[in-house]
């Protein structure tokens, strides 16, 4: 079955590039298109795709509130990939924050494109960890965000291993890169990391390595 794809931006230019990139593509399927995040629930509830790629900024509900009421009111909801222009964007880290799985550069070459599409669909490795780290440094901040991570964090009681686990999944290694670093199968892996997301409550990947980011329990840097 093909990787199924709804668009949203409020550019035409911007969703017509990017259907004729992922559709060029066998194994993934463009279902449909809207303008504004205020089009995104009847859409997602009626085609059902698996990946929205979301534009952050829109005029009448941008891609943060669009991502929230997505996950709020849709039931097994798709995967999201924000579409952003800057990658050091509040907006962004405030998406990512919301429940957003990764983002997507505008300007990324068209592999990039279909990469993440995939990477985001299959749900296994981080986006861009490296601007992850830069945007929690930049915007993490102090105070209540960061206590509020300290407090999921404490609350999980992570065992070593699985803190360990964690903070690979924070330098954005996969599943079978993180069992080559521990020599360990990549069954296990994937064990440590569904128990490292049920006890931080975290949607996935994305969202347990904010929590590590901003928890301090990995630095930015």
């Amino acid at each position: 079955m093909p990787v199924t794809v709804l668009l949203v931006d409020d550019e035409p230019l911007v969703r017509a590039g990017l259907r004729a990139v992922l559709e060029a593509q066998p194994d993934i399927e463009v279902v449909g298109e809207a303008a504004d995040g205020a089009a995104v629930i009847p859409l997602v509830r009626r085609l059902r795709p698996d990946v929205v790629a979301m534009d952050v900024r829109m005029p009448l509900m941008d891609g943060i509130e669009a991502t929230r009421a997505v996950l709020r009111t849709v039931p097994e909801p798709p995967k999201i990939l924000v579409i952003t222009t800057f990658e050091n964007d509040e907006y962004v880290y405030e998406a990512l924050r919301a429940g957003a799985d990764g983002f997507l550069l505008k300007r990324a070459r068209p592999a990039e494109i279909v990469h993440a599409v995939r990477l985001v669909a299959e749900g296994e490795s981080l986006l861009f960890p490296a601007s992850v780290r830069r945007l929690a440094a930049e915007y993490g901040g102090e105070g209540g965000g960061n206590r509020a991570a300290r407090a999921v964090l404490e609350r999980a009681r992570l065992t070593e291993r699985e803190a360990e686990v964690l903070r690979l999944m924070a330098r954005g290694l996969s599943n079978a890169e993180i069992a080559a670093r521990l020599l360990v199968g990549t069954e296990t892996v994937k064990s440590h990391v569904s128990a490292v997301l049920a006890k931080l409550g975290a949607r996935d990947r994305t969202q347990a390595v904010i929590v590590a980011y901003e928890s301090g329990f990995v630095a930015p840097g």
